[in-house]
């Protein structure tokens, strides 16, 4: 487990442009309940979550069309909040950073961490974009 003072950085880089925290199993029940569209975030310690993950999920945001709400778990940190997301994840296998997209409850975009890692934030973005414009 990481240590806090260690993530909150990372952490507010997303909470700080409107991103709530998924910190337990009840935030993430309550958060596949939503209506409409919903973005999580699974955030990481790693470096293509610092240059890639966030900054694509960040500029992804400046679409016409972008999700109703805006979410975040950290992996390595919220274990059983993380865990709990990656069940509504499946098929997909564990992965962190990963940015995925629900629609009312539904997966409809998924980027796993090989979709991240090698790519830059702007491929990250428009990828996003792309799903936002079909989803939302």
């Amino acid at each position: 487990m990481y240590p806090e003072e260690l993530v909150f950085p990372m952490r507010k880089q997303l909470t700080d442009q409107g991103f709530s925290e998924l910190k337990t199993v009840d935030d993430v029940e309550n958060m596949i309940k939503n209506s409409g569209t919903t973005l999580v975030v699974v955030n990481s310690v790693c470096g293509c979550a610092a240059a890639n993950a966030r900054p694509g999920a960040l500029t992804s945001l400046l679409n016409e069309k972008k999700p109703s709400h805006l979410t975040t778990v950290f992996a390595g940190v919220d274990r059983e909040a993380v865990e709990k997301v990656r069940d509504f994840l499946a098929p997909f296998p564990p992965s962190s950073p990963a940015i995925a997209l629900f629609k009312d409850g539904e997966l409809v975009h998924m980027l796993e961490r090989h979709h991240i890692e090698g790519r830059s934030a702007e491929m990250i973005s428009e990828n996003l974009k792309g799903a936002f414009n079909e989803y939302c």
